[in-house]
């Protein structure tokens, strides 16, 4: 699991650290960092995997970008010159992965250049590169991934391949509809949801031998409410409109309020909530779905109240996981966090907003007395958040 996260100089994150749970969902007004946090850790991921380019960072579901535009470009604090060069750490117990990044800006190359990286385990540093040490080694090639070969078990290899696994999901309707076509498509559900009937279908059969799918599976289907099944079938075998995607299979329900011989629908006709439901069984459920993940705007086409079940059960597919898995959440809907069982330290709410300088800033939401009393009095953490006492709320 990883536990600790640092990045600098990214965006508004100036000097941003965070120290990760199973669960961590992130909070806070529109444009206050949130992405820019999710996207770091999809840059250290490319770096871990060995390369920094356009093409590892969409991969990952990182939005490309000029040196510019990665660059913090806040004024320096008390004469302090802003480093040129990106930063990005991270750790899991005793071993840690930490990269410096660089790229000019008048004259920016596709690849970005590894200034400093080190990858250790305790007290044994497996790579250690430093700017001033001539090397023959490519500047656009991490040596991590390289050294990674020679490396088959340890605290260190499992880091690096945790971090080299690490993608940002951003479910759209129409991918999980069906109807777009699905731009950053893998195994087991592309990053925009493209593929999601066949993933189902696998979960599905996981059942057989797996009794957490099962468990997800019925918890999921009691999500849905005027549904009694949901499964895969054969396009050609539901009445499709005509102006629907052609694709091999499709995600079939079954209403349970309709006539028998009227009550299958596809999930291009089911309602948004049940796809975006759905998905997320598949990323905490599927035997594929990354050990690390994020999902930005993981509240989106939900019900409050759904977000606030579905957040429930969640938590619990990933706490109850038998290989551990990790997961970052970013949402704007308040009653997800009344889902959120922060009583166990696994699962984690942070609060992002901007300081007065612009500069992001990061703040864990710790279960205190001071919690635990407004609690007793009635207040749940949707009410907190909405009523500007956990921060995150926009200056508007």
């Amino acid at each position: 699991m990883l536990d600790h996260l640092s990045v600098r100089t990214f965006k508004s994150l100036d000097d941003v650290t965070v120290d990760l749970g199973l669960v961590n969902v992130f909070i806070g007004a529109n444009g206050s960092g949130k992405s820019n946090l999710l996207e770091a850790l999809g840059i250290l991921s490319a770096a871990a995997d060995g390369k920094v380019d356009d093409q590892t960072l969409l991969a990952r579901g990182v939005r490309p970008g000029l040196p510019a535009l990665y660059k913090s470009a806040f004024p320096a604090k008390s004469g302090r010159r802003i480093p040129p060069h990106l930063h990005f750490g991270a750790r899991s117990g005793q071993a840690k992965y930490e990269v410096s990044l660089h790229n000019p800006l008048r004259d920016p190359a596709p690849a970005w250049r590894f200034k400093t990286e080190l990858w250790e385990d305790d007290d044994d540093r497996l790579v250690g590169r430093v700017p001033l040490k001539k090397s023959a080694a490519n500047p656009e090639r991490g040596l991590a991934a390289l050294k990674a070969v020679e490396v088959s078990v340890g605290a260190a290899r499992d880091l690096l391949g945790l971090l080299q696994g690490y993608v940002i999901f951003s479910p759209a309707t129409a991918v999980l509809r069906g109807v777009a076509p699905e731009t950053q498509p893998r195994r087991p559900v592309g990053l925009s949801g493209g593929n999601l009937p066949r993933a189902i279908l696998d979960l599905l059969r996981q059942r057989r031998w797996d009794a957490r799918s099962q468990r997800i599976c019925r918890e999921v289907l009691g999500l849905v409410d005027w549904a009694e099944g949901f499964g895969w079938t054969s396009s050609d075998q539901l009445p499709l409109s005509p102006t629907a995607a052609a694709s091999k299979g499709v995600i079939r329900f079954r209403d349970r309020f309709m006539r028998k011989d009227r009550n299958v629908l596809s999930g291009y006709d089911a309602s948004e909530g049940a796809l975006y439901a759905l998905f997320l069984a598949v990323v905490a459920g599927h035997e594929a779905s990354p050990a690390l993940c994020a999902v930005d705007n993981a509240d989106h086409g939900l019900n409050p109240w759904l977000a606030r079940s579905l957040m429930e059960y969640l938590c619990q597919w990933y706490l109850d996981s038998g290989e551990p898995r990790q997961i970052l959440l970013t949402t704007h809907n308040p009653l997800v966090l009344d889902g959120l069982p922060l009583q166990d330290e696994r699962v984690r709410l942070f609060t992002v907003s901007r300081t007065s300088s612009g500069r992001t800033s990061v703040r864990r939401v710790a279960v205190d007395d001071s919690l635990r009393k407004k609690a007793k009095q009635g207040w749940s953490l949707s009410r907190l958040w909405v009523m500007g006492h956990l921060g995150g709320v926009p200056d508007v």
